[in-house]
């Protein structure tokens, strides 16, 4: 479940008869200052989404509702991951690729990212980034 450039941590649940509750605080259990906040959902059937790595931005991806396939890529370790508990966050270092597939219809995927967005942080191109991760 981990390359060191990515990991699934387990997030406390708290709660009581009247429900749960996941606090992913800057600093604690988001291991970095929160600059950017996104989530994705109504993805169609059959869609991947994804396809690209980060230069410097670290991410902290939680599926709040339903779920979805993350395929990571670090260069040297290639694995699936199925995100689909409200209480896992998974944990994005750069230089890894992502691609996202396999979204139930209730799918809330939500984006925690240290920077603002910026379309030159991304590697697009999976031939380049592999270009990227070997030197």
């Amino acid at each position: 479940m981990s390359s060191g450039r990515f990991e699934i941590r387990m997030l406390a649940k708290r709660g009581d008869a009247r429900g749960s509750l996941v606090v992913a605080e800057a600093g604690r259990e988001c291991p970095f200052p929160v600059a950017r906040v996104y989530w994705v959902f109504g993805t169609q059937a059959g869609v991947r989404r994804g396809f690209h790595a980060h230069h410097r931005t670290r991410q902290m991806a939680v599926c709040v509702s339903g779920a979805c396939t993350f395929l990571m890529d670090d260069g040297a370790h290639r694995e699936e991951l199925r995100m689909d508990s409200p209480d896992s966050a998974l944990m994005i270092e750069p230089g890894v690729w992502h691609e996202m597939s396999d979204f139930t219809p209730d799918c809330v995927l939500l984006v925690l990212a240290d920077a603002p967005y910026a379309e030159s942080d991304y590697i697009r191109d999976y031939a380049e980034f592999k270009k990227l991760v070997s030197q």
